[in-house]
C-alpha cells in the first residue's frame, strides 16, 4: 500500500517541473512586459536581470510554502490518506484545467487556480466528513478566516493596482510630460530616489530581512533600524540618482532593470508556492507517515502540517534553476508578453480583442463623465494638463510600445504591490497585478484613444472575466476529482494520473503545431513601426495583394470542395468548409483593420486616391465568403437530410462550370500576386461570356421545371441556388481584380 503514496508523490514531484515550465511559460513572465515594452535594453540583458531576481526570490519564498500546507485547510483533522487524495486532486485538476483553457483560448491564473483547488478540494471533503461525525463543524476542518483573507487579497488586489495604476502614471506624466527628457535636471533625482527606496524597502528589508537564511542579530537589527536605513537609502539614492543623471547616463533605463529584478523576484517568492507548494507539502506527509504512521494510513492525523514549511534549500534553489531555463528557452515565454504590451502601447496597431456590448457602455459612459468634469475644471486648467499630455512629443525608442516613465512605473508599482501581499502571506495573482497596473497606466497616459477604447476595455473584461471563470471552475471540478478519488480509490487515482499524461501529451503536441502553423505578421508590424510613408505605402501594396491573393485560392478551394461535396454526397466534407469559411471570415475581419492602420500612415494624396479601391477589395473579399456560405448552407441542410441527390445531367453541367470558374480565379490570383495585367481585359471578357453561360442555365432550369410536373422541386430549387451563386462568385472575382488592380497599379 506504501508503494502507492510512493508513486503518488513522485507524480506530484513531476507535475511540480512541469508545472513550472508551463507557468513561467504562460505567464509569469509578464515580468519582463515593461522593459521589453520600452526597449530599455536587449533581450538577453533584460533575461538575466530578470533570472537573478528570480533565484533570489526562490530561496527566499520558504515563507509562502504555509498556503498549501494549513492555509486553507485545518490538517490536524485530515488523516494521511485525506491529505494526499487532496494534494493529488489538486495537481490533476490544475492540468486539466490548463489544458482546457489553453483549447479554448482563455486567460487563466495559477495563483487563483490553487487557491480554488485547495479550497474545492477540502470544502467537499469537509462537507463528508461532516456528514460522517456531525461533531465536527467547518471551521475545525476549514480554515475559513484565512482562506477569505487569502480570496478578498486576491480580488482586490486587481482593483487597487488599475487604481494605483492610473494614479501613479497620471501624476508621473504630469511632471515629465511625453518629452521627458526635457524636464529631468531635478525631478529625476527625486523620482529615482524615491522608486530606489520604494524597491530597497520591499526587497531587501522586507523581503530578504525576513528571509530564515539571514542570521537572527542581522534580522533584528534591520527591523529595529528601518526607519534610519530607509532616511539614508532616499537621501544617498537621490544623490546617486541626480549625479549618475549628470554623468548622461539614462536613469529610467536603471530604474526598469532594478524594477525587473525586484518583480522577478517577487514573482519567484510569490508564484513559487503555485508550481511546488502542493508537492513539497505531500513529499513532507509522506515522509512523516513513513517516520510515526505505523501504516495507517486511513487513521494518522496529519498534525505535522501546522507548522510553517522548512523547504529544503537545495529544491527551492532547483526551482528556480528549472524556472530559468524555462524563461530562456521557451517559444511561449519571448511570445506571452504580447498581450499586456499590445494592450498598453502607445500608439495604434492590431488589437487582440473585439468590441463587445459592455466595453462600448462603459467607454460611451467614461466620455459623458469626462465632458460634465470638463465643464466643471476651468479651461486653463484642462489647456495646462493638455500640454503635459501632448503625445507629439512622445520620445519612443525603435520599436517600442510605450516609454520609459511608464516602464518604470508598471514595475515599481506591480513589485511594491506583489511582496507587500508575499510579507503578509497572501499569493496575489501575480499576472493580474502587472496586467491591471499596465492596464491602469496606459489609461492614464491616453493611450487608450476613441479609435481602441473599446477593444481595449473589451480585453480587460475578457482577462478579468477569465480569472472569475478559472476561479469558479478550479473549485466545482477540483471537488468533483476529490469526491471520485476518496470512494474510487485508488484505482481511480491512478485513472485520473493517466489521463494526466495524456492531456500533457496532447497540448504539448497541440502548441508544437500552433507554432508551426502560426505565421507572424512581420509587414504589419513594420507597417506600423516605420516613420517613413513611402515605405509604408509599398509595404501595405504588398500586404494587401498578399491578402487578395491568399482569398482568391481560398475561395476557389472552397467552391470546389462545395461542388464535390454535394457531387459526392460528403456532409463531413461540407461541415470542415462550413468551419473553414467561419475561421477566414473573422480573420479577413482583422486584416481589414490592419490595412486600414496602415492606410493612415501612407501619403494622404495616395490614401485619397487609392482609398475607394482599397475598400471595394476589401469588400470582395467579404463577399466571397458570404457567397460561399449561402450556396454552402441549403446544400449541407439538404445533404444532412438525405433528400434526392443531383441527377447525372446537373452534375456534368456543374462539373463543366467548375473547371471555367478554376481557369478564371487562377489567372485572377496570377495577376494580383504578380501585379502583372496581360490578361486583364481577356479574363474579364470570359467572366462575362460565362455570367452569361449560367444565367441561360438557370432560364433552362426554370422552363424545365415548368414544362415536366414530374421534376423534383427541392432538387431543381436547390440547383438554382447552386447556378446563382456561382453567377454572383464570378462578378465579385471581376470586382476584386478590378479593385486589386486600380489599388496596386504603380503610381504615374
Amino acid at each position: 500500500m506504501t508503494e502507492i503514496y510512493f508513486l503518488i508523490v513522485a507524480f506530484l514531484l513531476l507535475l511540480a517541473v512541469f508545472d513550472l515550465f508551463v507557468g513561467v511559460s504562460n505567464d509569469a513572465v509578464n515580468f519582463l512586459n515593461s522593459a521589453i515594452g520600452a526597449k530599455v535594453a536587449k533581450y538577453r540583458t533584460v533575461l538575466i536581470v530578470a533570472s537573478v531576481g528570480v533565484l533570489i526570490g526562490a530561496v527566499m519564498s520558504a515563507g509562502m510554502m504555509d498556503v498549501a500546507r494549513h492555509g486553507i485547510m485545518r490538517p490536524e483533522n485530515y488523516t494521511f490518506q485525506e491529505v494526499m487524495t487532496i494534494f493529488l486532486a489538486v495537481m490533476v485538476t490544475d492540468v486539466i484545467i490548463l489544458d482546457v483553457f489553453n483549447t479554448l483560448g482563455m486567460p487563466t491564473s495559477t495563483t487563483v487556480s490553487l487557491v480554488f483547488e485547495l479550497l474545492g478540494g477540502t470544502f467537499i471533503l469537509a462537507m463528508l466528513k461532516m456528514h460522517a461525525d456531525p461533531s465536527l463543524t467547518i471551521y475545525d476542518l476549514l480554515n475559513s478566516d484565512k482562506a477569505l483573507s487569502v480570496i478578498i487579497a486576491i480580488f482586490v488586489s486587481v482593483a487597487i493596482a488599475f487604481f494605483f495604476g492610473i494614479i501613479v502614471q497620471w501624476i508621473s506624466r504630469l511632471i515629465f510630460t511625453f518629452n521627458y527628457k526635457k524636464h529631468l535636471r531635478y525631478t529625476i533625482a527625486i523620482f529615482g530616489g524615491i522608486a530606489f527606496t520604494t524597491l530597497t524597502y520591499f526587497i531587501l528589508i522586507k523581503g530578504i530581512g525576513k528571509s530564515p537564511y539571514i542570521a537572527e542579530t542581522a534580522r533584528t537589527w534591520i527591523e529595529e533600524n528601518t526607519s534610519m536605513l530607509m532616511i539614508i537609502t532616499l537621501i544617498a539614492s537621490t544623490i546617486l540618482m541626480e549625479i549618475i543623471h549628470l554623468l548622461r547616463i539614462n536613469v529610467f533605463k536603471l530604474i526598469v532593470l532594478l524594477g525587473t529584478f525586484a518583480l522577478a523576484m517577487a514573482f519567484a517568492g510569490n508564484d513559487l508556492v503555485n508550481f511546488i507548494g502542493v508537492p513539497l507539502a505531500g513529499l513532507d506527509s509522506l515522509n512523516d507517515f513513513l517516520a510515526n504512521g505505523h501504516g495507517n494510513y486511513d487513521s494518522f492525523m496529519m498534525d505535522s502540517l501546522m507548522t510553517s514549511a522548512k523547504s529544503p534549500l537545495l529544491y527551492l534553489l532547483i526551482a528556480g534553476i528549472i524556472m530559468i531555463i524555462a524563461m530562456a528557452t521557451s517559444k511561449k515565454a519571448q511570445n506571452v508578453v504580447k498581450t499586456s504590451v499590445d494592450l498598453s502601447r502607445q500608439d495604434e496597431g492590431d488589437e487582440m480583442f473585439g468590441s463587445s456590448r459592455v466595453a462600448r457602455s462603459m467607454v460611451r459612459a467614461t466620455q459623458d463623465i469626462g465632458e460634465t468634469v470638463s465643464k466643471i475644471i476651468p479651461a486653463k486648467a484642462i489647456k495646462w494638463i493638455d500640454s503635459r499630455f501632448n503625445k507629439e512629443e512622445v520620445i519612443l525608442a525603435q520599436g517600442a510600445a510605450f516609454d520609459e516613465v511608464r516602464a518604470a512605473v508598471n514595475l515599481v508599482l506591480a513589485a511594491l504591490l506583489i511582496v507587500v501581499g508575499t510579507n503578509y502571506k497572501l499569493p496575489l495573482s501575480t499576472t493580474y497585478v502587472t496586467f491591471m497596473v499596465a492596464m491602469g497606466s496606459s489609461l492614464a497616459d491616453r493611450a487608450w484613444s476613441r479609435e481602441s477604447a473599446v477593444f481595449r476595455v473589451t480585453g480587460v473584461i475578457s482577462v478579468i472575466g477569465g480569472w472569475f471563470v478559472t476561479a469558479g471552475v478550479a473549485f466545482a471540478v477540483c471537488a468533483i476529482v476529490c469526491v471520485l478519488m476518496h470512494f474510487g480509490g485508488f484505482i481511480v487515482m491512478i485513472a485520473f494520473m493517466c489521463l494526466d499524461i495524456y492531456l500533457l501529451w496532447r497540448s504539448n503536441r497541440n502548441y508544437a503545431k500552433k507554432v508551426k502553423e502560426e505565421k507572424k505578421d512581420d509587414v504589419f508590424q513594420l507597417m506600423m513601426r516605420t516613420k517613413d510613408k513611402e515605405i509604408v505605402w509599398d509595404l501595405l501594396s504588398k500586404h494587401v495583394a498578399r491578402t487578395q491573393s491568399f482569398v482568391t485560392r481560398f475561395a476557389l478551394e472552397q467552391y470546389n470542395r462545395i461542388v464535390e461535396g454535394i457531387s459526392n454526397e460528403s456532409l463531413r466534407e461540407l461541415r470542415h468548409c462550413g468551419s473553414a469559411l467561419k475561421e477566414e471570415q473573422s480573420q479577413l475581419k482583422k486584416f481589414r483593420r490592419k490595412e486600414l492602420l496602415a492606410m493612415r500612415r501612407i501619403p494622404g494624396d495616395i490614401a485619397i486616391e487609392r482609398n475607394t479601391w482599397f475598400h471595394l477589395g476589401a469588400n470582395s473579399n467579404q463577399q466571397f465568403i458570404y457567397c460561399l456560405k449561402r450556396m454552402l448552407d441549403p446544400i449541407k441542410e439538404h445533404v444532412d437530410n438525405n433528400f434526392n441527390p443531383l441527377p447525372k445531367v446537373y452534375l456534368n453541367e456543374l462539373e463543366s462550370v467548375r473547371r471555367k470558374i478554376s481557369e478564371l480565379m487562377n489567372h485572377t490570383e496570377q495577376m494580383i500576386s504578380t501585379n502583372r495585367y496581360d490578361l486583364y481585359q481577356e479574363t474579364l471578357a470570359i467572366a462575362e461570356e460565362l455570367k452569361e453561360e449560367l444565367s441561360a442555365m438557370r432560364k433552362n432550369v426554370i422552363d424545365h421545371m415548368y414544362q415536366d410536373n414530374s421534376t423534383n422541386l427541392k432538387v431543381s430549387l436547390l440547383y438554382l441556388n447552386i447556378l446563382q451563386e456561382s453567377q454572383e462568385f464570378v462578378s465579385i472575382m471581376r470586382h476584386q481584380l478590378r479593385a486589386a488592380r486600380k489599388f496596386l497599379e504603380e503610381r504615374q
